[in-house]
């Protein structure tokens, strides 16, 4: 009997040991941030400027890699699936972890009980652009040609169940349209045919409208939030134009699958923290309209609640709408 709990305590001390020199070690090898996304949406700005800097800080190389489909489901699936070891993280969004759980019937994964919560990155308000050759120059133009034209009109998005579709969702709703919805692989596809008149909105998250904005390749309709976004301190909100209640914005934060080692989850959580403390991410990510959040809201217990409440924010606006998928 002695020399079974010898033998038992022994075998705990070595997993223990272990898992402590695991930690200790890591990173040893590259780390894969999955953007559940396709390139050169919004996600993926900002996620590759911040594993820029993460990697130089950890001192081994975040590989980007995209994976879109099902509004960001795909990608984080892959995740929520992944060893825990520390080596396969992913760039969440409202739409992945928070809306994706009532927008699909059936969601690919529990968000708030399938990952471990790293870091709340950046906050980024949603605007309303429609192709440059749009027949209204305000908001109060664009409802009015929306509630004559819905029936030939067309709205696109990164993905069905994405922070892009519900923004257009809640336009609907609160113009009381019902325009068709085109998903597409990303943002990415969206903005080129949005660009080339092949649709005549996108509710967009600023990181991508403000470059397109500015070049004056779409044209810009109104904010998506209570507040004007330093990015585009001249676009006038919904609210200020006289429209209440389209509001409609995203973020993002760091997820690992469920059951990482903490001590894993707290030196990527600090890297994290150093990186939004960068100056030039801090330069480049207000450049694209992100707001990086407050360092009392970076934990990761803070984002475990977050997205709690988040995921019972948008569930009775996304029933009402009936926009569920599958």
């Amino acid at each position: 009997m002695l020399r079974k709990l010898f033998l038992t305590a022994a075998a705990v001390g070595l997993m223990v040991s272990s898992g402590t020199a695991s930690a200790q070690d890591y990173p040893s090898r590259p780390i894969t941030m999955i953007i559940p996304f396709a390139a050169g949406g919004p996600t993926d700005v900002l996620g590759r400027v911040l594993a820029a800097r993460m990697g130089e800080i950890l001192g081994q190389q975040v590989v980007i890699e995209n994976v879109g489909g099902a509004g960001g489901q795909t990608g984080s699936k892959r995740v929520e699936q992944a060893k825990p070891d520390g080596y396969t993280m992913v760039l969440g969004t409202v739409g992945t972890h928070a809306q994706s759980q009532t927008l699909s019937k059936k969601p690919l994964y529990n968000a708030a009980e399938d990952f471990t919560p790293v870091a709340l990155i950046a906050e980024v308000p949603i605007a309303l652009i429609a192709r440059k050759d749009f027949p209204a120059n305000n908001l109060k133009e664009f409802v009015e040609y929306s509630k004559k034209n819905a029936a030939k009109m067309q709205f696109g998005s990164a993905g069905a169940g994405s922070a892009t579709h519900l923004g257009c969702v809640v336009a609907n709703m609160v113009m009381g349209t019902d325009i068709v919805h085109v998903p597409y692989k990303g943002t990415g596809p969206a903005m080129q045919d949005l660009q080339g008149g092949r649709i005549d909105f996108l509710c967009e998250i600023i990181s991508t409208a403000k470059p397109q904005i500015d070049g004056g390749t779409v044209k810009a309709i109104a904010i998506m939030t209570k507040d004007r976004s330093p990015a585009l301190p001249n676009l006038a909100t919904a609210e200020e134009q006289g429209t209440k209640g389209m509001e409609a914005y995203t973020w993002n934060a760091i997820f690992l699958p469920k059951g990482t080692p903490a001590p894993i989850v707290k030196k990527l959580a600090d890297a994290a923290n150093q990186a939004m403390e960068t100056p030039a991410v801090k330069e480049r990510l207000a450049g694209l309209g992100a707001m990086i959040v407050a360092p009392d809201r970076r934990s990761p217990d803070y984002l475990a609640k977050f997205v709690k409440d988040e995921i019972a924010k948008w569930r009775e606006p996304i029933l009402k709408s009936g926009a569920q998928t599958n």
